[in-house]
């Protein structure tokens, strides 16, 4: 037993589980928790020598990671994708490479570097993909490369293709089982989410728990950008933008070509528009190509009108755009009919907010298809190990409002005691924020588990600030201690659902 989580497990490789007993207060033994700490030590300093062949052991665990999984194949490292692109890969040298693909088809990478620390860093990919993408694997090594060379293992799935946060989070927990079962079973394993992938961390970490598969299967969870709203609430915004636009530009789809309802992306079985016929229709009706001084006052007023109700910067109107058609078709087709709707939805910010309510088309969401999409993306927040969140303040692809609205599940599941939210004024982008951010962010997440000192937003800008001597590349350490994000309801309105 672990005595920071009660009825948690601890597992270091190759190593027997040490049996606990409680005394009448429920305290471990300090007897006992000494020499747990002392075996976990010597599982530590054991840990690079102790990679293949001690997988297995007497546990009895159910699930995903219980499937016969082939073993993966050790490889060197990528360098290159499949067109023969170079990666800006830095990894150590010597660090062991296996590629693979489960049993339900998703390809996977792990990278365990020559000074390992014992630690797993299971990895949930933004996205998500909706076609087979052969580079996505490579390209999870390629981007969190700083994981390994902080001393982490990192394994990440590709993922089976298209719009399902359920199956995602199994391909997630079956590689963990792959790596318990080939390569080791680490002294602690940390479930990490960036973007779409922290919808897919949140659902993992409150699906497989030690009471559904039999051990804890995660020691803590990190979700970094994460869209965490659940699908049923994170998207209503692209929903707002496709029926604002076709209100403003009345061009996709065109008078002449066959009308849908907007509100499922594009017709089931019709390739939708590609990037460049999509962009080209924006700005055959924003000009969003030109300078400003160069639009006319109407495209002016338009451009005006979108980012006043939608509230997106303007150089995120295309993609958003693209999202709300191809994701949009993507998750109608697999759930019956659309989950997305706007009847209820009361736009403010713009010079005429009541000639655009009353203009605007709306669109009913489907009560199956909702309930479909809901019980796949949706989740309670009833996460049972700690729980670090951090998100750039701009973000521009997943709002800071999303954070509030999780914050408000996990108070609402009885969790919040295991959350702390933090956030920064400054990052590359969505996609990756600093070196040294995420190394003071994991750092934290570990004394959280080992030694039960929950951090601060404060401290674990502090824990950047340190990190920074070994990485110093990005933005740095950006962090905005006392920031509290509004809620979601203050930029997404609030309207009828089923």
């Amino acid at each position: 037993m672990d005595p920071r989580h009660p009825g948690y497990l601890i597992f270091a490789p190759c190593l027997p589980k040490i049996v606990t007993t409680k005394n009448t207060t429920g305290d471990m033994t300090m007897t006992r928790w000494n020499m747990q700490r002392a075996l976990r030590v010597l599982a530590l300093s054991s840990a690079a020598s102790a990679l293949v062949g001690c997988g297995g052991g007497d546990d009895e665990i159910t699930g995903p990671a219980a499937a016969a999984e082939a073993a993966p194949t050790r490889t060197a490292c990528p360098t290159v994708d499949s067109a023969g692109a170079a990666l800006a890969l830095n990894v150590p040298a010597n660090t062991t490479c296996y590629t693979g693909t489960n049993s339900k088809g998703s390809a996977y990478i792990i990278a365990v570097p020559p000074n390992w620390n014992g630690r797993l860093l299971l990895h949930a990919h933004g996205g998500p993909d909706l076609n087979p993408n052969p580079d996505r694997a490579a390209e999870v090594l390629d981007r969190w490369d700083i994981m390994v060379r902080a001393g982490y293992a990192l394994a990440g799935s590709a993922f089976r293709p298209g719009v399902e946060v359920s199956r995602a989070a199994e391909d997630t927990e079956r590689l963990r089982g792959i790596f318990r079962n080939h390569i080791g079973k680490p002294s602690m394993t940390i479930l990490h989410g960036q973007s779409w992938g922290g919808s897919v961390a949140a659902k993992a970490a409150e699906t497989y728990t030690r009471n559904t598969v039999g051990e804890q299967p995660y020691d803590a969870v990190l979700l970094s950008a994460g869209v965490l709203a659940g699908g049923t609430r994170s998207y209503d915004f692209r929903m707002d933008l496709r029926a604002i636009y076709q209100h403003l530009c009345n061009n996709h789809p065109r008078p002449t070509e066959t009308q849908y309802p907007l509100n499922i992306g594009f017709p089931a079985g019709v390739t939708p528009p590609t990037n460049a016929n999509l962009t080209a229709r924006v700005n055959e009706c924003l000009a969003l190509n030109r300078a400003p001084a160069q639009r006319t006052p109407e495209q002016a007023a338009k451009i005006a009108t979108i980012l006043g109700a939608v509230k997106i910067a303007e150089n995120q109107i295309v993609s958003h755009l693209a999202w709300g058609t191809r994701h949009f078709q993507d998750i109608s087709q697999r759930h019956g009919g659309s989950p997305f709707g706007n009847i209820g939805a009361v736009y403010t910010g713009t010079t005429n907010d009541a000639a655009l309510n009353a203009a605007v088309p709306r669109f009913r969401a489907d009560p199956a298809a909702f309930r479909n999409f809901a019980a796949d993306t949706d989740y309670a927040g009833r996460i049972p190990v700690p729980v670090i969140t951090v998100k750039w303040i701009d973000d521009p692809t997943a709002f800071v409002e999303l954070d509030a609205y999780f914050r408000t599940l996990m108070q609402q599941s009885g969790t919040s005691d295991r959350l702390v939210q933090t956030f920064v004024n400054a990052a590359e982008s969505h996609s990756y924020i600093s070196d040294a951010t995420y190394v003071g962010l994991l750092s934290s997440l570990v004394q959280w588990v080992e030694n039960g000192q929950k951090p601060t937003p404060q401290s674990v800008a502090n824990a950047c600030t340190a990190a920074l001597t070994n990485f110093s590349a990005g933005v740095g350490c950006r962090f905005s201690p006392t920031y509290t994000p509004p809620a979601l309801e203050t930029r997404v309105p609030a309207r009828e659902r089923p």
